[in-house]
């Protein structure tokens, strides 16, 4: 090989391992849209990768209490991460905030949590996996499938904010 090709040969090869580090770096922010039932991964103004995502049975509206089956929706952080969740992998929301706590118990009904960001049930075989497929099926959290949720899992750190936006 002479010098040339192989020069170009290496810059190729920098270019391409500075692409797969950059989609590899975590990134800052999520933003769930429930009406358009998608997760984004955003690093500053970009969007690095958005998923599909199945929602609460009920999904319009903020969630009031617990067991109305709604997703919350405002600003929330990503406050810890769970391996061997009953789900394939999730991370917890900072659902109920100070506000959702406050609007709860005013209307004397406790506000619910453990909303998480997660994959499919663990406990299910393939086959059964195709029921939870073009439907909303939580009790409040966001579900990507577990192939979404591997790339989720290596790009948001604890403390990540996410948006949910009705």
């Amino acid at each position: 090989m002479n010098r040339r090709r192989a020069s170009v040969l290496c810059a190729a090869l920098l270019m391409a391992a500075a692409t797969t580090a950059a989609a590899a770096a975590p990134v800052d922010r999520v933003v769930v849209r429930k009406a358009e039932r998608t997760l984004t991964l955003m690093r500053g103004d970009d969007a690095v990768r958005s998923f599909p995502v199945y929602l609460g049975r009920a999904p319009v509206g903020h969630k009031q209490r617990q067991g109305d089956f709604r997703t919350p929706e405002g600003r929330y952080r990503v406050d810890a991460r769970n391996a061997a969740s009953r789900y394939y992998r999730a991370l917890r929301l900072s659902y109920p905030s100070a506000a959702d706590r406050a609007a709860a118990a005013a209307r004397g009904q406790p506000p619910g949590g453990d909303i998480m960001i997660h994959g499919m049930p663990v406990s299910l075989a393939r086959r059964s996996l195709l029921l939870y497929e073009g439907r909303d099926w939580t009790d409040g959290c966001i579900a990507v499938s577990n192939a979404h949720m591997r790339e989720v899992w290596k790009l948001v750190a604890v403390d990540t904010p996410v948006d949910i936006l009705p």
